[in-house]
């Protein structure tokens, strides 16, 4: 990890800087920085937008140079590959040069109309604002039901606490950005991270909308996937849950031996091999379960000491007069 974020070594910075990660969202681009070039045109409030293309095959890439030709305030960064929402994020916060940055999304269901509302609780004195999602009328039930568990699983389990409704779509001044930075977590959950962090933080509802065009991205498995991720980067609570259950099946095999040595010595043969191999059974299903529990939690220490970057820069637009002090990843 670098130790000193470029963003902070940066001259001319605007007052706000907009970072969106972007994957397969060609026919988003335009529409997006209309809207929020318009809102904050309007309130007169000095920025930039970053744009992040997440390793899109669409023509997302083709689509941000285009219009940077025409938006001087528009910035894009192109990664190798395909690094993942929250990769793709901390691509963007490295790039940012605002006193304040607000991450969102660029499909237009987080609404740019929020966005003065934000800087407005910035200006006030809050390092971090976030925002708490009213979910939008196409929103599924399943969708609704698994965000509210997750979020209530997510603040017992781990101490941080996160409401029902928590996004990437919030607002972080410099200190909080260049803290985030410098953490070094393998596999980032940025919505626990920045909770963690500590700083004065104020909350805003705003009412979630339709996509403006194309298909969620954001599938089941990458939803089971950033939990799972979330739940093991920040609580040890399944390696303790496997004590538990350790203590409980060898309470119950005591049990069972104290039956059959009182079987024994009141003359009764002991039936036969079923009970026995369901016992058996049970404490091998536990064990391979508890081991792949510590298997899990060795790949993410393995992962944080291969020391990998979490982003790779492939091509940048709109930074000509910076591209040399720019990371092309996290170091």
């Amino acid at each position: 990890m670098q130790e000193n974020p470029p963003s902070a070594r940066r001259p001319g910075a605007p007052e706000l800087s907009v970072v969106v990660p972007m994957f397969n969202e060609r026919t988003n681009v335009e529409p997006f920085v209309e809207a929020v070039a318009r809102v904050l045109d309007g309130e007169a409030i000095d920025h930039e937008i970053v744009l992040v293309d997440d390793g899109s095959s669409d023509g997302t890439w083709a689509a941000i140079v285009e219009l940077a030709r025409k938006e001087p305030r528009l910035r894009g960064i192109s990664l190798s590959r395909n690094f993942g929402h929250q990769g793709a994020l901390l691509a963007g916060l490295n790039h940012a040069r605002g006193r304040a940055v607000i991450t969102m999304d660029g499909d237009l269901q987080h609404p740019p109309e929020t966005l003065p509302e934000l800087v407005a609780a910035w200006r006030a004195g809050h390092k971090v604002v976030n925002t708490r999602r009213l979910d939008s009328d196409d929103t599924s039930f399943f969708k609704r039901l698994t965000s509210r568990a997750f979020y209530w699983l997510f603040s017992r389990l781990t101490g941080v606490a996160m409401e029902a409704g928590a996004s990437d779509f919030r607002l972080m001044d410099r200190d909080a950005v260049e803290a985030l930075i410098r953490l070094g977590d393998a596999d980032p959950f940025i919505r626990g991270l920045v909770s963690w962090l500590g700083f004065t933080t104020q909350t805003i509802p705003y009412q979630a909308r339709r996509r403006h065009s194309g298909v969620p991205k954001f599938t089941l498995r990458k939803m089971v996937r950033l939990s799972s991720g979330a739940m093991l980067s920040f609580s040890a609570f399944p390696l303790r849950l496997g004590i538990g259950i350790g203590f409980v099946t060898s309470a119950l095999a005591f049990v069972e031996l104290c039956y059959i040595f009182y079987t024994y010595l009141n003359g009764h043969v002991v039936p036969g091999w079923a009970s026995v191999m369901t016992v058996m059974s049970l404490m091998f299903g536990v064990l391979f379960v508890l081991l792949g529990i510590i298997g899990t939690y060795l790949a993410k220490v393995y992962e944080i000491l291969k020391k990998r970057p979490r982003f790779v820069v492939g091509d940048r637009t709109g930074f000509a007069e910076e591209a040399a002090t720019l990371p092309n990843y996290d170091r």
